[in-house]
């Protein structure tokens, strides 16, 4: 990974899950469109969402739209999610489905995917999108999925045991 100064996270930019006074605030930022940003979901969200509930962590989700042509459609789906309590299912439904729009011919096809066969609607995405290109050119966060929890900094190959002590 990337020399990534943490003091440039910021915090209350994102799709903010749990409650501020939460011990723990986990960041993570994802592409919609990486295999292994959906690995990282689908192993390790429903740990995540037990301490959100819990009031243990507050879970910060930023959907990074890299200008990538491989993550173009993540970018797409991305515009699409809820800045809201809703967010961790929809970004499951897209992260299940990734295989059927990821190959989709065009970046419009992605779009009418995700309203049409997933029922979203376009979300006002472009100041939080700005915002979180920006936050990743200042603190160096450059690869996904990046996670954040204090001054640590690990990707998707951390272990449980090691996750689990940084949530504790």
């Amino acid at each position: 990974m990337t020399d990534i100064n943490t003091q440039k996270i910021d915090f209350k930019n994102g799709i903010i899950l749990g409650r501020d006074d939460a011990p723990v605030k986990l960041v993570e930022f994802t592409n919609l469109r990486c295999p292994y940003c959906r690995q990282w979901w689908q192993k390790r969200h429903n740990l995540i969402a037990e301490y959100v509930a819990a009031g243990r962590v507050q879970h910060v989700i930023k959907l990074f739209d890299k200008e990538k042509p491989s993550l173009a459609a993540g970018d797409v789906m991305h515009h699409h999610v809820p800045q809201d309590e809703s967010a961790p299912d929809v970004i499951s439904s897209i992260f299940e489905t990734q295989d059927d729009w990821g190959n989709l011919d065009t970046l419009e096809d992605v779009a009418d995917y995700a309203v049409n066969t997933l029922g979203l609607t376009l979300q006002n995405y472009k100041e939080m999108s700005t915002k979180i290109k920006n936050e990743t050119l200042e603190s160096g966060v450059f690869f996904i999925p990046t996670m954040i929890v204090n001054d640590q900094v690990f990707d998707q190959k951390i272990a449980l045991e090691d996750l689990k002590a940084l949530l504790n």
